[in-house]
């Protein structure tokens, strides 16, 4: 008896870690890096949060070699969602 116990219980363990999977994930925004759009080199982030700078947020990826690649200036190109998410951001 002791085993359907123990196996019930990590059912429920998974399970719990697959809900708080989904929670954390659905909607959550990626990551945003400031860019100089031509170049693609990192930039302070007020050159993006001011209207005249010369950066765009870069959404996704990563930088290599101190370049954003692997990601968008679009943000619905990279939107996350999890189990269950519109395609739409979260819920």
């Amino acid at each position: 008896m002791a085993r359907r116990r123990l196996r019930s219980s990590t059912v429920v363990l998974g399970g719990m870690g697959v809900l708080a999977a989904t929670i954390t994930s659905c909607g959550s925004d990626p990551d945003k890096r400031c860019v100089d759009p031509v170049t693609q080199e990192k930039l302070p982030s007020y050159e993006c949060d001011d209207s005249n700078g010369s950066g765009r947020y870069y959404y996704g990826g990563s930088y290599s070699s101190g370049k954003a690649e692997g990601g968008s200036f679009d943000k619905a190109a990279v939107d996350r969602g999890g189990f269950g998410c519109s395609g739409s951001g979260g819920g």
